[in-house]
């Protein structure tokens, strides 16, 4: 979508991190500036000072502040120097046992969860160490790593500074991002419900010592940690950059931070001091990825058959992604940012909620219900929203019906697919629906839905009614977008679209994937008994196992790398190593079988 909203637009043929392509893009076209947003370039100090070596203007801070703050280590340094309360660290792993553990192993330049692991065990510090390394290297290209005291119960907050060329430093509060998975921000929101003005206060004044220590100039921010037993925070490191969650702050403060960036790269001041700096009301953001919460919120790709937010409530949709859009293995698996603003934080977290339930959605496995799910949990609306919150509360990964629920939606299906079949036909189009002229069986359709099969057998009357179960269905009006339709005494307007024999079933709470059940099995292929698959696609990165060998459950088999995240293949049982089918640099499919295991016998029959 940015392609087509863009006046004029370069194809990259390398890759979008190259930097002499960008660079030369933008010459090409006669550009002014480069704003690298978010992403990996954002905090490359290279880039940026390639960016001003070409003679063009870079929409951030100076390079040299990127190197400053960009390296995680330095930072911690320089914060420990001005008396800015830090955690307890060490770029040597050797260092964990005296700092205790568990111990949180970073990427000293990533970001985005890349290149962390949690260590509880000292047994696993080895592995995670060397696995840091190489997502930070493949990230970032810089491996260092450093570990820190990892607080399990703690908060995540943040501070958003802005700076110019003229010797203005203000802050604009903070946001909490605390509620994560893989180390990444799932749902980030302002005020925190834990900063008072006074913490507010401390906070802000800690993060402009840090930014006027190195001249800093444009959006960044800067990141602490509040352990919630204590309230105190410690510094965790500086972004460069505006953030991923930006749109939060923009809401309770009406200040658009582009537009001060831009105005900051102008040569401009500030168009504010620390004086002007309301906050109003309460918002929250939601990163809605593709990726499979039940399945440990792995990676997801495919192509979206429906994509659609409703008008209603209002919300800020930021997306990249339509209808036919495909989500691919190359990028970041975010496929839109939905911000809610509200006088209380309780109607925020509604009206997100109910944004995320009417979006029409389907073709990839996305986190919507369980975003929905948490925005609705009675912890998260009391503000309990510590980093291990999905870990203590659990919310609802997916959608769950009553059968009266999913027995209404099996008739919407079916109906709505003999009402299409219909309007579409080209043979006895004039007949009425299930007109026959002889006594033939009922029609009838089998559909899949919530891993349960539903028959719907359906009697067409001649009012143009339906007799389900001995029961009417009426069909107020249908299209080709959907049905409405009055059924065992409940009427909605329903959402569909088809892509195949899959039908994408817009609820109240939600999409819901209907699959047509073929009336005859197609012999096809099946799967391999003792066959470990891989949850996603993705490069083989190392092969850990051979032909002949005897593993223990737990072991590591494969290492693969999707979506710029590393993902160990464990053994799920003990067994031998009877066949290996794919190799290191290997690309793979979701579901594509890597190798087979044949159970290892137990100590009776081998004795026997």
């Amino acid at each position: 979508l940015f392609v087509s909203d863009a006046d004029e637009a370069v194809r990259l043929t390398s890759t979008y991190l190259d930097h002499e392509a960008i660079i030369s893009a933008a010459l090409s076209v006669g550009a002014e500036a480069i704003h690298p947003g978010y992403g990996f370039l954002s905090e490359n100090a290279v880039f940026a000072a390639a960016v001003v070596a070409a003679g063009l203007i870079w929409v951030g801070p100076s390079p040299e502040s990127i190197s400053a703050m960009g390296d995680k280590l330095a930072a911690k340094k320089l914060a420990l120097e001005l008396g800015v309360p830090t955690l307890t660290y060490s770029s040597d792993p050797a260092d964990a046992q005296s700092i205790g553990y568990p111990v949180l192993v970073k990427a000293s330049a990533g970001g985005g969860g890349k290149g962390m692991r949690i260590v509880s065990d000292p047994a696993d510090l080895a592995e995670s160490v060397a696995a840091a390394k190489r997502e930070a290297l493949s990230g970032f290209g810089d491996d260092t790593v450093f570990i820190e005291h990892y607080v399990a119960s703690s908060r995540h907050v943040e501070i958003q500074i802005l700076g110019d060329t003229h010797g203005s430093l203000i802050h604009l509060g903070e946001r909490e991002c605390s509620i994560q998975r893989r180390h990444q921000k799932l749902i980030e929101e302002s005020p925190s419900t834990v900063v008072d003005s006074q913490m507010r206060s401390a906070m802000g004044e800690a993060a402009l010592t840090l930014a006027r220590s190195i001249g800093y100039v444009s959006a960044g921010t800067v990141e602490f940690l509040v352990d919630d037993a204590t309230r105190e925070f410690f510094f965790l490191e500086v972004n460069t950059r505006l953030q991923v969650e930006h749109p939060v702050t923009e809401e309770v403060t009406g200040i658009d931070l582009v537009r001060e960036q831009l105005r900051i790269a102008a040569g401009e001041k500030l168009s504010l001091n620390q004086g002007d700096v309301h906050f109003n009301g309460h918002a929250i953001e939601v990163r809605l990825c593709a990726e499979d919460p039940i399945n440990g919120f792995l990676p997801a790709t495919g192509t979206l058959h429906a994509f659609s937010p409703a008008r209603e409530p209002e919300v800020r949709w930021e997306s990249g992604v339509g209808p036919g859009s495909v989500v691919g293995v190359s990028f970041d698996p975010l496929l839109a940012k939905v911000i809610a603003h509200a006088p209380t934080r309780e109607e925020a977290a509604s009206r997100l909620a109910l944004a995320l339930e009417r979006l029409h959605l389907g073709g990839v496995s996305t986190n919507r219900d369980f975003l929905a799910a948490t925005l609705r949990h009675e912890a998260f609306l009391a503000g309990d929203t510590t980093t291990d919150f999905i870990d203590r509360h659990q919310p609802a990964l997916g959608l769950e019906f009553s059968d009266e629920s999913r027995r209404w939606l099996a008739v919407a299906a079916v109906l709505w697919l003999q009402g299409r079949s219909r309007a579409h036909a080209t043979v006895l189009s004039r007949a009425p629906s299930g007109w026959r002229n002889a006594r033939l069986p009922i029609p009838d359709v089998t559909v899949s839905l919530d891993a349960h099969d539903e028959l719907v057998r359906y009697q067409s009357n001649r009012d143009g009614s339906f007799t389900i179960d001995g029961v009417i269905a009426r069909i107020h009006s249908m299209s080709d977008a959907g049905i409405d339709i009055e059924f065992d005494a409940r009427r909605a307007r329903v959402a569909i679209t088809q892509h195949g024999q899959r039908l994408y079933v817009q609820t109240q709470r939600g999409t819901v994937s209907v699959d047509i059940v073929a009336r005859f099995n197609i012999p096809g292929a099946h799967e391999v008994v003792g066959g470990l698959t891989a949850p996603m696609p993705g490069t083989i990165l190392s092969v850990r196992v051979a032909v002949g060998d005897l593993v223990a459950k737990g072991d590591a088999l494969v290492v693969m790398e999707a979506m710029k995240m590393e993902h160990l293949i464990v053994a799920p049982s003990d067994g031998y190593v009877i066949d290996l089918l794919v190799e290191v640099g290997q690309q793979v499919e979701n579901g594509a079988a890597l190798l087979v295991l044949d159970e290892a016998p137990s100590s009776e029959s081998a004795g026997s």
